[in-house]
């Protein structure tokens, strides 16, 4: 037999190519570092939308945003969650803006009535009267009867109507066991009924038509109006 040729391997050196392990190394090093300085950066701005009640400042405090923390760091949920605690707010939206801004949208619940030195609102709870509202509806009866249903329906009434109203009482009568009647500020009465209760929102336009003359105005049942003699 012949001798076996030796065939000869020739071994690639690989060069390492420094320059761009140490770009990739500094690039890395870059963006940690960017990310650590956005990171602290602090919240430039806050904007509070649609509270009445609250005051901005408090609303911030109970937010735990007074100093003004990291923009980045700061959880939008864990604000709502802070916020939504207080009785006085119904529901919570947050958006972050562009060079480090945060906007509160805040919905509060509606004050329906005060009864006993305590606010009725549209959530169905008591609460203390800690902003001394003077402007709400006083409720002069008892109506845990039937409160559940009139908190549903009155929280239909418009703003502006139910500023509109001075005194609201509970006067069922062998019809209708759900009838109230409403003393207005300008001197009217009002008879309703919760099951028609949106009518009160056309209080306007029926005041109007009175011309001036006061009366009691029954939405109960008919829609009429019995004007006052003078």
């Amino acid at each position: 037999m012949g001798e076996t040729k030796k065939v000869k391997v020739k071994v690639k050196k690989r060069k390492i190519k420094v320059k761009r392990i140490l770009f990739c190394i500094l690039f890395l090093s870059l963006l940690v570092l960017l990310f650590l300085y956005l990171k602290d950066l602090p919240i430039k701005n806050i904007y509070i939308i649609g509270n009445n009640i609250l005051k901005d400042k408090e609303i911030i405090e109970i937010a735990n945003l007074s100093n003004y923390p990291s923009f980045i760091s700061t959880s939008n949920r864990e604000i709502i969650k802070k916020l939504e605690k207080n009785e006085y707010i119904k529901k919570v939206t947050i958006k972050k803006k562009f060079y480090n801004k945060i906007y509160i949208y805040i919905t509060e619940n509606k004050i329906l009535s005060s009864y006993n030195d305590k606010l009725l609102l549209e959530s169905g709870e008591y609460v203390d009267n800690i902003y001394n509202i003077t402007s709400a509806p006083i409720l002069i009866s008892d109506i845990t009867s039937i409160k559940d249903k009139f908190v549903s329906k009155f929280s239909l009434v418009n703003d502006d109507i139910l500023l509109k109203i001075s005194e609201i009482e509970y006067t069922p009568n062998e019809v209708d066991n759900e009838r109230f009647s409403l003393q207005m500020n300008d001197g009217n009465l009002v008879y309703i009924t919760l099951s028609k209760i949106t009518k009160i929102n056309k209080y306007n336009s029926i005041y109007s038509e009175m011309e001036g003359k006061k009366g009691i105005i029954y939405l109960d049942s008919g829609d009429y109006i019995e004007v006052k003699e003078e």
